[in-house]
């Protein structure tokens, strides 16, 4: 499949929108069993996110990246979500 940038990117970021969704419906899966599995958890996807802003010449900092992937702030959803260890 061969697309433009601009298309491939719109394809990209709606993918990115699922994996959040996605991710968002399965609170019941915790981050250190998606790092066990996946190599990678949602404060992976928040580092990246950051990551990627500062490229972009709009830096974020964690705790905002970490809103925009666990769509809260990152304290209310431990509370909320997060079980013991």
């Amino acid at each position: 499949m061969i697309v433009d940038a601009d298309t491939q990117q719109k394809i990209e970021a709606r993918v990115f929108r699922r994996l959040l969704e996605h991710l968002d419906e399965r609170k019941d899966v915790q981050n250190i069993d998606i790092m066990n599995l996946a190599g990678f958890c949602r404060n992976c996807l928040a580092k990246w996110y950051m990551d990627a802003a500062e490229d972009a010449d709009e830096p974020v900092d964690y705790e905002q990246a970490r809103e925009l992937i666990y769509g809260m702030p990152y304290s209310e959803w431990k509370k909320k979500y997060q079980t013991p260890t």
